[in-house]
């Protein structure tokens, strides 16, 4: 697995928990709907930092909460 995919998979899996659709997460966070449809569906696979604090402000999460997972804590090092 890789970085984009672990966003993607962390973004769905907070929407899932608290019940809303991309497009409330979208209005939540004052993030445009094709951004976020761009992450999800995995056309943008350099979501920013600045980004994830967007979503993380709307959800009223930390950066912190939201790469702690499983999934972030076994990406292995990207070469390029």
């Amino acid at each position: 697995m890789n970085v984009s995919i672990a966003v993607r998979k962390r973004i769905l899996g907070l929407c899932q928990e608290r019940n809303i659709s991309v497009n409330k997460l979208c209005t939540i966070c004052g993030i445009t709907q094709s951004t976020v449809n761009n992450i999800v569906s995995g056309r943008n696979n350099s979501t920013t930092v600045s980004t994830i604090k967007k979503i993380c402000d709307g959800l009223d999460i930390t950066l912190g909460e939201f790469f702690s997972t499983p999934e972030f804590d076994a990406l292995e090092q990207e070469i390029y």
